[in-house]
């Protein structure tokens, strides 16, 4: 699996965790940024990999700030981002069965380590169950 990471300048903090993690189940991972804790805007890492997930088909991406909710309200602007702001492993793993969600988001003064890595092992290895979850989506992507 293929993933984009990013964060703001709080998610940096737990970057390097998560994509250690993210090794260990086999992902390919790519880093946006930043690669500082200096106050950013996390828009722009959010709108940036957005557009990273759309470009590239059958990728998927890792958007982390204070509380996730930023970057899932940035990431959702895109049409075809399906962004999910997840607290813990069934969440993730409900965000990818029935919603098909691309982009897993959370909050690093929210979720502790040992939560986020049994969230990214569920969120990895979830597929989407599709059939009446797809007609969902399908109206999902109508708005």
């Amino acid at each position: 699996m293929k993933i984009y990471i990013a964060t703001d300048h709080a998610g940096v903090v737990i970057k390097d965790d998560v994509k250690n993690m993210l090794d260990n189940l086999e992902c390919k991972v790519i880093d946006l940024g930043p690669q500082t804790t200096d106050r950013v805007n996390y828009t722009d890492f959010a709108h940036d990999l957005s557009n990273k997930v759309l470009e590239d088909i059958g990728s998927f991406g890792i958007l982390i700030c204070g509380t996730g909710i930023g970057m899932s309200l940035a990431a959702n602007k895109h049409s075809g981002i399906r962004a999910a702001l997840c607290h813990d492993a069934y969440t993730a793993q409900m965000a990818r069965k029935h919603n098909d969600a691309n982009i897993l988001c959370f909050g690093q003064r929210v979720v502790g380590l040992g939560t986020i890595e049994s969230m990214l092992e569920a969120w990895v290895k979830t597929e989407f169950a599709g059939g009446r979850h797809a007609t969902r989506v399908e109206l999902i992507e109508k708005f």
